[in-house]
């Protein structure tokens, strides 16, 4: 056949098909990469593909073994090491540039298709979301489509008829890929996010001034939450996270990351008052032990089947034996009235007293002076703090993302003026700035104060009805302690952008500069497609992504096994892989190649079986079953009886009848035809028989 005319050869476009997939293999890494690698890579493929296009010559071999020496020298000199993660996976990406330039024959195709299979699974241990799934299995049906082009040399096939095998290919192995995701055993966190990698929600056991207004640029997704029933306003949707206690001058720390320090007894029994409301929180990795509930939880646990994290509370806090480093679903139960912490002074709580020297002092003057005021003289608790927020609602306090201020720019010297620049000075800041110098100032007017950071507010997903919590929630609060009240929750922030309290979302998108006409369009039509986004990766994170070992042992039981174990996951795992392939083999002899049968074939083979089986040898020259001339020319070589040569003649004449009735002409009568043979076989089948008494 002639091939039509191109401009490009089959090998210049197999070429750049290949180069195609290893760039969209390589993209998600790119902001990962070392800037050398990512610019040598990318140079790589694109020399490569000139030449490709140009059908030019490949660059000679010392060439690619300086860029190699050069490349390994890099990557040891940017890691230190030649092992790792990021080193490994810098390697992978510029052997698999520089064997591009090399390419010329299918076992250099093959080599590169290999490294391009795995530089998808090093995808995954960056990210396992939704969206790097659907691109790697784009890739993946670009690698294998690169496979089955490689595998027909000749000719040259189209890329889409390439396309459509790899896609029958996956499609057929299927059913094994499930039966393995389904019952292979899972011996550890196989899907679970790498401890290194995955989103991380910013909360700490520390804080420095500016950390939590950096993570409210961060749009990314920290929790979901399904209510149960009842659903709190949103400015009851305080997040519980880590509590600060310990103030250093320009870090707020907890006690219990500080070594050294004598822990606090928090034993005080909790009290609550109205009725429980349910939720379900699923919560991303967050790297820390600390777990941020519904403030006011007093029950929660891993949901079945899931045991873990292993829990406990802590006075109102809630942490894991160890940091989360897996995406984990907990059920819980909240009252929002809970009372905790003494209900009398004792000596612990001058642990919430304390303030470092040399630090703040115009703020703690400020905080003095105030105090000092007739109707503050002789005034509890509750009282001074009323008094610090209608101060902030009426000394023109501004909230914004953007504070500034302080030796915040000066990295060789300590924050020590931050509080009392906003306090002071600039009256702009975060939440984190209101909640730090609310505390200082009561502690600095004797009242025992501390730092509570976590969530505040959610936005309703209307597609799966639950409430996303992203990093941008992050919030900072307040608690003093009230006699015969305990600790008392107070949000600053409130008393100056009561809004950010009741529609946090709606005060981001008003801090946001950049706000216009356009960005306000772009978010009317953005806004569904997020929110099936998000309800899109939230099942994929609880279907896929979590289905763990528990999960399977509860299939397991759902099926009927009394007592599962991996040995019966292994039993059956193998019993499904023998199936499958038990019927792959049934499907190969089923569509295993046949030659066409003709409506003469099963009426000549009762001729040869019954010639056969009067001891006539069968003609050698021809396969089952012989025509009829063949066996006339076999009766005649073979040795005769008497007896056997009267049957011989008519043996031979009722042959000659079959071969001359299989040949006749097509305007014969095909009924006729049929009746007519049906006769001839079954007179030659007595014939043989007769044939067959002689020897006898």
């Amino acid at each position: 056949m002639r091939l039509p005319d191109t401009s490009l050869s089959r090998e210049g476009r197999d070429t750049l098909w290949l180069l195609c997939v290893l760039t969209l293999s390589i993209l998600p890494h790119m902001t990962r990469l070392p800037l050398w690698c990512a610019a040598g890579a990318a140079g790589a493929i694109v020399w490569r593909a000139q030449i490709a296009w140009k059908d030019g010559a490949l660059p000679p071999r010392w060439v690619l073994i300086t860029s190699l020496i050069v490349s390994v020298a890099l990557t040891l000199w940017t890691f230190n090491s030649l092992f790792g993660r990021e080193a490994g996976i810098t390697l992978v990406t510029l052997l698999a540039g520089l064997k591009t330039l090399e390419l010329r024959a299918r076992r250099d195709a093959f080599v590169i298709t290999s490294l391009g299979f795995f530089l998808i699974l090093t995808q995954f241990l960056y990210s396992q979301s939704l969206p790097i799934a659907a691109l790697m299995l784009v890739v993946l049906m670009g690698w294998l489509t690169a496979l089955v082009l490689a595998q027909r040399p000749t000719g040259r096939p189209s890329i889409w008829s390439a396309a459509k095998v790899a896609g029958r290919s996956v499609l057929m192995g299927l059913p094994v890929m499930l039966a393995l995701y389904v019952l292979f055993p899972r011996l550890g966190p196989l899907w679970s996010v790498p401890s290194d990698a995955g989103q991380h929600t910013g909360l700490s056991d520390k804080i420095t001034l500016g950390n939590v207004a950096n993570l409210a640029q961060d749009d990314s997704v920290a929790m979901r939450i399904r209510f149960w029933g009842a659903v709190p306003k949103a400015r009851d949707m305080y997040f519980r996270g880590p509590v600060l206690d310990v103030f250093d001058g320009s870090t707020w720390q907890t006690r219990a990351s500080l070594p050294g320090l004598m822990s606090i007894d928090d034993s005080t029994p909790l009290r609550a008052s109205g009725s429980a409301l349910k939720y379900q929180l699923t919560l991303e990795p967050n790297k820390i032990a600390a777990i941020p509930l519904l403030e006011g939880t007093l029950a929660a646990s891993p949901t079945p089947p899931a045991t873990e994290p292993q829990i406990r509370r802590d006075g109102l806090n809630w942490v894991a034996n160890h940091p989360l480093t897996e995406r984990s679903q907990l059920d819980a139960q909240a009252w929002q009235g809970v009372k905790h912490g003494p209900t009398q002074a004792n000596g612990t709580l001058n642990l919430w007293l304390q303030l470092p020297m040399g630090f703040t002092p115009r703020t703690r003057q400020w905080a003095h002076d105030f105090r000092l005021q007739p109707y503050l003289q002789n005034a509890d608790e509750s009282t001074l703090s009323n008094a610090v927020l209608q101060h902030i609602r009426q000394s023109s306090y501004r909230y914004t993302l953007s504070p500034g201020g302080g030796d915040k720019d000066d990295k060789d010297k300590p924050q020590r003026d931050a509080i009392d620049h906003f306090w002071v000075d600039s009256k702009a800041g975060f939440c984190e700035h209101f909640a730090t110098a609310y505390v200082v100032i009561m502690r600095a007017m004797g009242v025992p104060a501390r730092v509570v950071t976590g969530f505040q507010g959610a936005e309703l997903n209307p597609v799966d009805g639950l409430y996303v919590v992203r990093n941008s929630d992050a919030h900072a609060w307040a608690e003093y302690w009230q006699a015969g009240e305990g600790w008392t929750r107070v949000d600053p922030t409130a008393a100056v952008a009561p809004e950010r309290i009741d529609h946090p979302r709606q005060i981001f998108r008003n801090l946001d500069a950049s706000k216009n006409v356009a960005s306000q369009i772009n978010a009317t039509l953005w806004g569904p497609l997020r929110a099936y986004m998000n309800a899109g990766d939230h099942r994929w994170n609880v279907w896929v992504l979590q289905y763990s070992r528990n999960k399977q042992m509860a299939l397991l039981k759902d099926w009927g096994v009394a007592s599962p174990d991996w040995v019966d996951l292994i039993r059956l795992c193998g019993g499904v892989l023998v199936g499958v392939s038990m019927m792959g083999l049934v499907w190969l002899w089923w569509t295993r190649p046949r030659s066409p049968k003709t409506p003469w074939h099963k009426p000549l083979m009762s001729v040869h079986k019954a010639l056969a089986s009067a001891g006539i040898p069968a003609p050698d020259s021809s396969p089952a079953p012989a025509a009829a001339l063949s066996w006339i020319s076999a009766i005649n070589r073979t040795k005769r009886t008497l007896a056997q040569d009267a049957i011989q003649a008519r043996l031979i004449a009722s042959l000659q009848q079959l071969d001359a009735l299989r040949y006749a002409p097509q305007s014969s009568n095909p009924r006729q035809i049929k009746r007519d043979r049906i006769q001839i076989v079954s007179s030659i089948s007595q014939l043989a028989k007769q044939w067959r008494t002689t020897l006898s």
